[in-house]
C-alpha cells in the first residue's frame, strides 16, 4: 500500500460536495446561491460590478444577487430561473460545485438534471407560505433521486418578524412528509438569503437558533466519494488492437471504472454474452498497475482473446448483475412529445445502447399526495411514472438504489435522438424508504 507523505505547511486536498437548490418559484434559491457567493467572497470584481450595474438599470438599490446565476436573458427579464445554472466556488474546508434549478412545474425535468448528481439537496420554502406543492415534488425527487443529504432552508425569516413558531410549524409539517418518502433526516436552518441571516454568518435576529448556518452545514456534512465498496463494474468504452511491431498482439479493453475495484488476477465474467476470462494486466496512464478503482479511467487486459466491444460491461464473476431484456423502472419524462405505450425508443445503458419498444405505462406518480394513477396510457413532459420496456438485447442493469450509473440509463428517441425520458431501474419510493446509498459522480444531463 503506498503511504501517503503531507509536507509540512501544505494542506491536504480539501473534498468536494455537489449540492442542488430546489424549491418553489420566488422561494430565494437564486438569492441564496448569490449570498453563499458573495458572502463566502468567491465572487469576482468585475461579476459583481456587472451585478451593481445590472441592478441599478432595473431600479434597484442593493445588488441583486440572484443575477450571479440567472445568466440568461429571459431569465434576467423575467426574474425567474429557467435552466440550470452550475457554479463552482471553495471555502478553506470544501470545494462546492451547486446547481441551482428552476422552481416552476414545467422545469421539474430540469431539476431531475441538477440533482442527478448531488449529494445533498437544499430546499427552500417562503416562510409566508410554508410547504407547498412545488416544495412537496422537489422533496419526492430528492428521495427517488437517493440524494443522501436534505437541508430545509425556511427563507425570507424576515418578513415574518425572525418568529421561531413559524419556523417550528413548517419544519414539522416537512418532516413528516420526507419521512414518508423514506428521507431519513432534514436539518432545517432558519434564514434570510436577502439580508444573509444565517446564510454565511449566523444572525442576530434569531437568537433562538443554535444549529449551524447554510454555509457552516455545507462545509461539515459528511461526504463520502469511496465508490471501492460498491459491486464492481467497467463498461467497455473501446477496443484498443494497435497492431504494431512494438505490440502485435496487444488488446485491450479501454474505459472508466464506475464502481468497485479490479485487481490482476481478477476472475472476470463479461455481459451480456457470460464469456469467462481473468485479468492479466491493467493499464493506467501508460504505466502498469496491479489494482485499479472508480473513477480511475483505465484499460483492461484479459487472458483470453474474446469477443469484446463497445458496450459490453466487466463484473467480478462472484458478483454478476442478472441480464435481462424485460426493464422494469421508474422515469421521468423530459421530453416536449410524449412517451406512449407501444412506441419504439433506443435505450441507453453506460455505453451499450440498444433498441426497444415502450410494453406498458402502469402507473403515474401523483408527487402532492404520493398516490399512483393507474394506467394513464402516455408520460408527458414533467410526468413521472412506471414503465415497462423490452429490449432487444439483454441489458445488465443494477438496481438504482445499489448504483447511480448502472441502474440508470435514458430513452431516446430513434428518429431524432432527442432524450425521452430518464429512468432509475427499480426506483420507487419503496426502496428509498429502507435507506439511501451514498452517491457516485453518475447524472443526466440532456
Amino acid at each position: 500500500m503506498t503511504e501517503t507523505i503531507q509536507r509540512p505547511g501544505v494542506r491536504p486536498p480539501a473534498t468536494l460536495l455537489r449540492f442542488a437548490t430546489a424549491g418553489s418559484v420566488d422561494d430565494g434559491k437564486s438569492t441564496l446561491v448569490g449570498r453563499l457567493l458573495h458572502d463566502s467572497k468567491s465572487v469576482l470584481t468585475d461579476q459583481l460590478e456587472a451585478v451593481e450595474d445590472a441592478s441599478r438599470k432595473r431600479g434597484q438599490e442593493a445588488p441583486d444577487l440572484a443575477l450571479l446565476t440567472d445568466g440568461l436573458r429571459a431569465e434576467r427579464e423575467q426574474g425567474i430561473t429557467i435552466d440550470v445554472a452550475y457554479r463552482y466556488f471553495a471555502t478553506p474546508r470544501r470545494r462546492f460545485i451547486l446547481a441551482d434549478t428552476p422552481g416552476h412545474v414545467q422545469y421539474t425535468r430540469n431539476m431531475v438534471t441538477g440533482a442527478s448528481t448531488a449529494e445533498l439537496t437544499v430546499i427552500l420554502v417562503d416562510a409566508r407560505h410554508g410547504v407547498v406543492e412545488q416544495t412537496r415534488r422537489h422533496a419526492a425527487l430528492t428521495a427517488l433521486l437517493r440524494v443522501p443529504h436534505v437541508v430545509l432552508a425556511v427563507n425570507k425569516m424576515d418578513l415574518v418578524d425572525y418568529a421561531e413558531p413559524v419556523f417550528a410549524a413548517i419544519t414539522r409539517e416537512f418532516t413528516a412528509y420526507a419521512a414518508e418518502l423514506g428521507i431519513p433526516a432534514a436539518t432545517a436552518i432558519p434564514i434570510s438569503a436577502l439580508a444573509g441571516d444565517n446564510v454565511v454568518e449566523p444572525s442576530s435576529h434569531m437568537d433562538w437558533y443554535g444549529g449551524p448556518t447554510v454555509l457552516e452545514h455545507l462545509e461539515t456534512v459528511p461526504v463520502s466519494h469511496d465508490l471501492t465498496d460498491c459491486h464492481a463494474r467497467f463498461p467497455v468504452q473501446y477496443v484498443i488492437r494497435p497492431q504494431t511491431a512494438e505490440h502485435p498482439d496487444y488488446r485491450g479493453y479501454a474505459g472508466r471504472i464506475e464502481a468497485g475495484a479490479f485487481r490482476v488476477g481478477d476472475a472476470v465474467t463479461v455481459l451480456p454474452s457470460g464469456r469467462t476470462s481473468a485479468v492479466t494486466g491493467i493499464d493506467l496512464l501508460g504505466r502498469s498497475v496491479h489494482t485499479a478503482r472508480a473513477p480511475q479511467s483505465v484499460t483492461l487486459l484479459l487472458a483470453d482473446d474474446i469477443d469484446i466491444s463497445r458496450g459490453d460491461l466487466i463484473v467480478p464473476s462472484t458478483d454478476a448483475p442478472p441480464t435481462t431484456q424485460d426493464v422494469e423502472a421508474t422515469v421521468c419524462h423530459v421530453a416536449d412529445r410524449p412517451l406512449t405505450i407501444g412506441q419504439r425508443v433506443l435505450i441507453k445503458h453506460t455505453t451499450r445502447t440498444v433498441k426497444a419498444i415502450v410494453k406498458d405505462i402502469p402507473s403515474r406518480l401523483t408527487l402532492d399526495d404520493l398516490s399512483q394513477h393507474p394506467a394513464p396510457g402516455q408520460l408527458v413532459a414533467n410526468d413521472i411514472g412506471r414503465v415497462l420496456v423490452r429490449t432487444a438485447e439483454p441489458l445488465a442493469l443494477d438496481p438504482y438504489a445499489d448504483s447511480r450509473r448502472t441502474g440508470s440509463f435514458l430513452l431516446i428517441d430513434p428518429a431524432d435522438g432527442t432524450t425521452l425520458a430518464a429512468g432509475m431501474a427499480g426506483g420507487s419510493f419503496a426502496a428509498a424508504a429502507t435507506g439511501i446509498p451514498e452517491p457516485d459522480d453518475a447524472g443526466w444531463d440532456f
